[in-house]
């Protein structure tokens, strides 16, 4: 069972493993650097050395990163288009040298130029960093978002243009609940949910799908919002959940409900007791 919390590395990356050990949990996601400053993080060699036998001695199978929010590989205006593809290339560095199996990554925003056009800056941002980084082996997973503003990746179709256009195994998929049901896919019945996930097994692939975030929703069916609530206890319910936690067992599973009132427990709990 690959089932895990988004984990803070305050105090050092290292940290994410105690807390880890704490929420008896097998896999986890963390921000490499602070994710809404551009500065990159240098990670010293003892750091890497240290999280490294950190991993090696704990019971956590496979951890993952989410690159900063700041990143925006679909922009039109080219100052900050290079800056994002810098920065993801520094973050698959980072995961290399941590032995972070993926990245997690928002595909963009296309403001001022067009979904179409989004893609084509987001593709040949993707081609730019597979080659800088050629011999790694660290994926990039794209997730889908809410279909806020002019963001891309709302659609299944938007994956799938950017994968066969950088044409990489590295590129792969993953599926949060929340930005779904935000977007306009149903997934609160058992009926629905399977309709959705045979939707995203004709247009991706699930061989792609790496990981799936864990959300229930503040926002209704296709508001676009993303707001993220705990697990049964916002417009999604329980049912969509029960069906991930029977069919994707081994797909690794991460919880990004707030963080308030050691609630990363009773939402584990829930997901654990669907089992």
């Amino acid at each position: 069972m690959l089932l895990g919390v988004h984990c803070s590395i305050s105090g050092g990356l290292h940290n994410a493993f105690c807390e880890a050990a704490s929420l008896g949990i097998t896999t986890f996601q963390i921000f490499t650097k602070n994710q809404r400053q551009w500065k990159e993080k240098v990670v010293a060699p003892a750091e890497a050395s240290q999280f490294r036998n950190d991993f090696e001695d704990s019971d956590v199978k496979t951890a993952f990163s989410h690159a900063s929010y700041l990143i925006n590989l679909a922009s039109n205006e080219n100052a900050l288009w290079l800056r994002s593809t810098e920065a993801l290339i520094g973050e698959v560095r980072r995961c290399d040298l941590l032995g972070l199996a993926f990245i997690v990554l928002h595909p963009g925003s296309a403001k001022g130029s067009g979904e179409q056009e989004g893609i084509k800056r987001v593709v040949k941002a993707l081609k730019d960093v597979i080659h800088a980084t050629d011999d790694s082996s660290v994926k990039i997973l794209l997730e889908n978002t809410a279909g806020q503003g002019t963001s891309i990746g709302y659609k299944f179709e938007h994956l799938r243009q950017i994968m066969d256009g950088v044409d990489s195994g590295r590129i792969c998929v993953c599926f949060d609940t929340c930005h779904a049901f935000a977007a306009g896919y149903d997934i609160r019945t058992k009926s629905g949910f399977e309709a959705t996930i045979e939707c995203l097994d004709r247009i991706v692939g699930l061989r792609r799908l790496m990981a799936i975030h864990l959300n229930d929703s503040k926002g209704d069916l296709g508001s676009n919002r993303d707001r993220h609530e705990h697990i049964g206890k916002g417009k999604l319910g329980i049912e969509p959940f029960r069906q991930i936690m029977k069919r994707f067992q081994h797909t690794v599973k991460v919880i990004e409900t707030p963080k308030e009132d050691r609630m990363d427990e009773v939402n584990l709990r829930v997901l654990r007791e669907l089992m």
